[in-house]
């Protein structure tokens, strides 16, 4: 190549990548906005709403395992067209969950199991095919951040591009109830869904392997492959070769990031499906009401997840490896999150209160997620690093399932008893210690930087 000018195209596809995950989330949200509208019509009990979250959760989770695999096999840039076809078309799908309800609910009353509402069948097959397609955008995200970007920049990277599920958590509650208000409910969900076709255009023209992406110069390629002294050369890496999901099993490494997955995704599923019963709830906001609490809580959460993603950077300058530098890093980040404690104490004054305290421990999420995804990419050869990623999905999408189906539980147990408040406390703690729990599990089974070298 004739520039002598170092490139920046690696930043492109962080745009790239974080308009993906601002629609992913745009995608997923829209159904707990339009819970209290929905819940009213369709007479939902919590168990009702946790069912159809959970199994958003549980198909995520399994998804999640063969994603990843998926992507490695295809590569990113296919992985990630096909995923984004199949999660716009099942957010389309609910929009007409009640003809799927419907039609799903013959079959199952013929077969003697037609015991759930049509709503809820309805929205359950929606919420399936959703899971499925939006499964392989962190494998594939991950995969082309490692692809693009040298070891020490890709947690800021990937905080960049994960702050887009924050922009999409405050874009959701700022088009999503006035959509409903002035269209109706499923216009929302068709509205909504339909934007990731547009994203599509724009990944087909402008990403390709790094070896062969003729906008980006010999030096920032250089650059970008400059710490992989512990991978085969990028050029030799074979993508379609498959590593088996039993040996990635037998390191301590993919153990460590399956269980801080499992201890802490849970959290963030419980925030962006719950938050807006709690504060409707709790105090009476619903519909344009949540509209600014919900703004201010998620724009925390985009500090969170850039400066989070930055911070590692500090202890890597003073000489610690990637891995070493990041798991400092998330051990301070893991200490916020005990703040979220005192929301339900001190909620009696003002509901800005909760709104800001969770905000700062949806805020320790953001930034934790951003170095924990990355630990793969530390130790992981790039050809298995969507599969790891896909087996800590799985992990992070059963702990999802586990604090949702415990939410609707406690919600409607303490509904009964008058002391609805008495269950978000119990929720509340179980959130605010899950980090620390995690840290200290993996920092015991990958006490030091340890690459996988031999796959």
């Amino acid at each position: 190549m004739k520039e002598t000018k170092m490139s920046n195209y690696r930043w492109t596809i962080c745009a790239l990548l974080f308009f993906a995950t601002t629609v992913n989330y745009l995608d997923r949200q829209v159904l707990s906005l339009l819970h209290p509208m929905l819940e009213k019509e369709f007479n939902w009990t919590n168990s009702d709403y946790a069912n159809i979250t959970a199994a958003f959760q549980f198909v995520y989770a399994i998804s999640m395992l063969f994603a990843g695999r998926f992507v490695d096999r295809l590569g990113t840039k296919w992985g990630y067209i096909i995923a984004l076809i199949i999660w716009s078309i099942g957010a389309i799908m609910h929009a007409v969950a009640i003809p799927i309800g419907q039609g799903a609910t013959t079959l199952l009353t013929w077969i003697g199991l037609g015991a759930m509402p049509v709503s809820v069948v309805g929205f359950i097959i929606a919420r399936a095919v959703l899971a499925f397609g939006e499964s392989a955008n962190f494998p594939a995200a991950i995969k082309a951040t490692a692809e693009y970007f040298p070891k020490k920049e890709r947690s800021f990277a990937t905080g960049i591009f994960n702050s887009g599920a924050n922009v999409g958590a405050i874009l959701a509650p700022l088009t999503v109830p006035w959509i409903a208000t002035v269209w109706g409910w499923e216009a929302a969900f068709l509205i909504i869904g339909a934007v990731g076709f547009v994203w599509l255009a724009f990944w087909g023209i402008f990403y390709e392997k790094p070896e062969n992406q003729k906008r980006m110069c010999a030096g920032e390629l250089a650059y970008v492959n400059s710490d992989q002294e512990d991978e085969a050369p990028v050029e030799v890496i074979d993508e379609g070769k498959k590593v088996p999901w039993t040996k990635l099993l037998g390191y301590k490494q993919t153990w460590a990031f399956a269980f801080g997955k499992f201890m802490t995704d849970g959290v963030w599923w419980f925030f962006l499906f719950w938050l807006p019963s709690y504060l409707k709830v709790q105090y009476n906001l619903q519909g344009t009401d949540i509209m600014l609490p919900l703004t201010v809580l998620y724009s925390m959460t985009m500090i969170g997840s850039v400066g989070g993603g930055w911070f590692p950077m500090y202890f890597i300058n003073k000489g610690y490896s990637p891995y070493d530098g990041r798991m400092r890093a998330m051990f301070v980040i893991a200490l916020f999150p005990l703040l979220v404690l005192l929301a339900q104490p001190l909620g009696h004054y003002s509901y800005w209160i909760p709104v800001v305290l969770i905000g700062i421990g949806a805020s320790a999420h953001q930034a934790w997620s951003a170095n924990i995804f990355t630990t793969v990419s530390d130790m992981f050869p790039k050809k298995s690093i969507a599969s790891v990623i896909g087996i800590g999905g799985m992990a992070g999408g059963m702990g999802g399932v586990a604090m949702s189906k415990l939410g609707g539980a406690l919600f409607d147990h303490y509904k009964e008893l008058g002391h609805t408040q008495t269950g978000y406390t119990i929720m509340f703690t179980i959130c605010a210690v899950a980090y620390l729990l995690a840290w200290i599990v993996m920092k015991s089974l990958v006490p030091k930087y340890a690459p996988i070298t031999d796959l």
